[in-house]
């Protein structure tokens, strides 16, 4: 807990984000591709709270975690459009791949192999745009 009574989460998040987009790569190369949605929207998921909080922006002492709600809006309004520290093309990552995420867990429809394979290739730049942004 920071000094405010805010939720602090410091580089552990990246490194989540990148263990989950390498677990989201292995469901890849074996053809698990709902699993792919699943892995590739957690490693977006916790890269972009790393990326909040390395910009000191974090849910309050009284809501006190990162929703996924929360870390959507922060990151596409404060971080994309209004700071600009991410590239515009981020800016919607996080919703896309909430919902092919969603569809996965949560419907009988499948995730083919080409959707996969957008998903973890705009993961992969998502991951790696926020660890390049926290080296600065």
């Amino acid at each position: 807990m920071g000094a405010r009574g805010d939720v602090r989460v410091g580089r552990g998040a990246a490194r989540k984000g990148t263990g989950e987009f390498g677990r989201a790569t292995s469901e890849f190369d074996n053809g698990r591709y709902k699993n792919v949605a699943n892995r590739a929207y957690y490693a977006c998921f916790q890269a972009a709270v790393a990326a909040l909080d390395h910009a000191d922006i974090r849910p309050s002492a009284a809501q006190s975690e990162w929703g996924h709600g929360f870390v959507q809006a922060q990151f596409a309004g404060h971080l994309v459009n209004r700071r600009k520290r991410y590239p515009a093309e981020l800016r919607d990552v996080l919703s896309h791949a909430l919902r092919l995420r969603e569809r996965a867990d949560y419907q009988r429809s499948s995730v083919s192999r080409p959707q996969a394979a957008r998903l973890l290739a705009r993961a992969r730049t998502f991951v790696a745009q926020i660890e390049e942004g926290q080296t600065r």
